[in-house]
């Protein structure tokens, strides 16, 4: 659990600590994070010896753009993660009235907050100046479209507001984002761990108009993406192929999940990365898969939901079916 009292997925402390005589290792299904991550490539020992370069920070751009389909008359800044930029983004606002479209990610109004915005959660925004919003949603995958986006940017900008969106669940939906047709008053958040299962690589992005976009630069410093996270964030954002074929399997992975879980609750949402589950057990399933090793995602404000990520191989779903339904797993070739 973190220090400011939001929970968060993959805090296995907890986690032990709540279930000491759990087996293990832990199963960790407590996050959004790709179980099969991209194949990291050999990295020269320079990448660790020197500071990151500007030709490197370059390279990671210009894949970024590619791979994102920022226009060219869009900004772009990368980031050691998306967090950061979070805790940036109030420095861009006017003051006013700040809505987070929610339920969602919890740190996006604890930054706003502590920036010292009046901040509203609810699921319509409101009389809002700012609307900050995470596309596909986390955790229950709710999705608005390009044109209701376009419409909620024009509101902010008639305001003199602005428009975050959140977009760390699109890689595998890219029909889902703004970002081709990056409307005025739009800022953009990529993540690049969450996709790539390369959380501790810490990388992130942001887009939007070129002013805006220079000034969180600035704020961020020099040498702010480490020599590594440069080098493979640019490989793989250049590898369409190997995104592709992570989409279609984790698809599948998580329709098996749903048939998992069907019988435990109602599926409520999700995307190919995790799916919410609920039910009004929520609470001893959480209990009873922890004395199984198997961590899943709790929310404070919403005790009858578990979230559920994906295991990562076929002895991960075998203890999740024996945890959930006590039976052995039939052999998958997706596994």
């Amino acid at each position: 659990m973190a220090e400011d009292g939001i929970w968060h997925g993959g805090d296995l402390a907890t986690a032990r600590a709540l279930f000491p005589e759990a087996p293990q290792p832990w199963l960790d299904l407590s996050t959004g994070i790709n179980p099969i991550p991209y194949p990291l490539p050999a990295l020269p020992l320079s990448l660790w010896t020197r500071l990151p370069g500007a030709d490197d920070e370059a390279a990671l751009l210009a894949a970024a753009r590619d791979a994102y389909r920022v226009p060219h008359r869009a900004g772009l800044v990368a980031a050691p993660g998306t967090q950061i930029l979070i805790e940036l983004l109030p420095r861009l606002a006017p003051a006013g009235p700040v809505a987070i479209l929610g339920p969602t990610y919890a740190e996006h109004g604890h930054a706003w907050r502590k920036a010292g915005f009046v901040v509203s959660e609810a699921a319509m925004p409101g009389d809002a100046a700012t609307i900050v919003l995470v596309n596909p949603n986390n955790p229950d995958g709710r999705v608005l479209s390009r044109g209701e986006l376009a419409e909620l940017a024009a509101r902010c900008v008639a305001r003199g507001g602005l428009l975050v969106v959140d977009e760390a669940f699109a890689d595998f939906t890219p029909e889902t984002s703004i970002v081709p047709d990056l409307p005025a008053g739009a800022v953009v958040l990529r993540s690049f761990g969450k996709t790539y299962g390369l959380a501790g690589l810490r990388l992130g992005f942001a887009i939007g108009a070129p002013d805006p976009m220079a000034r969180l630069k600035a704020a961020l410093g020099p040498w702010s993406v480490a020599g590594p996270a440069l080098h493979v964030g640019a490989q793989a954002l250049a590898d369409s192929g190997w995104l592709a074929r992570a989409g279609e399997e984790r698809a599948r992975d998580a329709a098996r999940l749903d048939a998992l879980l069907a019988p435990h609750g109602r599926i409520v949402g999700g995307t190919s990365l995790f799916r919410l589950l609920e039910t009004s057990a929520a609470a001893a399933l959480f209990a009873r898969l922890g004395r199984h090793g198997i961590y899943v995602r709790r929310f404070q404000n919403a005790p009858d939901r578990l979230r559920f990520g994906l295991p990562g191989d076929a002895a991960g779903w075998a203890r999740l079916q024996v945890a959930l339904t006590g039976d052995a797993p039939e052999a998958s070739p997706s596994a």
